[in-house]
């Protein structure tokens, strides 16, 4: 049975709640809540199946975003600003069309309100072929994933949370099963039927947003601005140049200061 809340750190005064992304952890932010916790308190969240949260073999939209909902609960924290990057955007996203007056502003960082097609399936295969019992080191496990991945940067945040226990032994803190058991909801939008939300009166979040996305990422294209305008009609989109995906990692500086700028221009 999962915990009612998740492990969180605060930093800071104001509320801003940051989500990390699929196989990422709060730590992967811990150098952007120390720059924007010299203006506002920012809280950082392992979501669950990370970090340091409770596993569990349930994995959907609606029920991590409630994760996140008691979280705030216990912190007594009644309106937060909201940022989610990839699969934690689509937690806040979900999260702010639940429960829209607890969401004073939403930050979205690559990612569309869209269901995608699989596209993890060689991290998925090459983080099986490593055998946690047999493995020898941390590079060890790096050549084995690099069979899989080519890219050197994704494989060392897969490994990032490879670590090991009491005992000696090597563990993830993500919970793969549970990841590879709820792929098809990880991928899905977060609410039904996005994609015609206009006609069928799905609810939207009517709040200030700001949608970040990199210029080299292929996970928003033109054709979901109809998603956009039909679930977060108050989007302002910025596309920082030169980075993929990761944006926060490849361009922290500048993200850290579009963010921030977002968050003081508020009313």
């Amino acid at each position: 049975m999962l915990l009612n809340t998740l492990q969180f750190n605060i930093h800071g005064s104001y509320p801003l709640v940051v989500l990390h992304g699929l196989f990422g952890s709060q730590d992967n932010w811990r150098s952007h809540a120390l720059t924007w916790a010299q203006d506002r308190r920012v809280i950082t969240m392992d979501l669950r199946n990370h970090g340091m949260s409770a596993h569990d073999p349930l994995m959907d939209y609606a029920t991590m975003a409630n994760d996140v909902c008691q979280s705030l609960d216990k912190l007594g924290l009644q309106k937060v600003d909201l940022l989610g990057h990839s699969m934690g955007g689509k937690v806040a996203m979900q999260l702010a069309i639940n429960d829209p007056q607890r969401i004073r502003s939403l930050l979205v960082a690559d990612i569309a309100p869209v269901a995608y097609e699989p596209r993890h399936q060689a991290i998925l295969a090459g983080l099986n072929s490593i055998s946690l019992v047999t493995l020898k080191s941390r590079k060890h496990g790096l050549d084995l994933l690099m069979a899989y991945e080519p890219d050197a940067r994704v494989c060392q945040f897969l490994l990032k949370s490879l670590y090991k226990n009491q005992i000696g032994k090597f563990v993830l803190r993500y919970n793969l099963t549970a990841i590879q058991e709820n792929y098809q909801a990880i991928s899905a939008a977060p609410i039904s039927s996005v994609t015609s939300a206009a006609l069928t009166g799905a609810p939207a979040y009517t709040g200030p947003t700001l949608v970040l996305k990199g210029a080299d990422s292929p996970y928003i294209l033109p054709q979901h601005k109809a998603a956009f305008d039909a679930v977060l009609p108050n989007t302002q989109l910025n596309v920082m140049a030169d980075c993929g995906h990761w944006l926060h990692a490849e361009k922290p500086e500048l993200f850290s200061r579009l963010v921030s700028r977002f968050l003081d221009n508020l009313v």
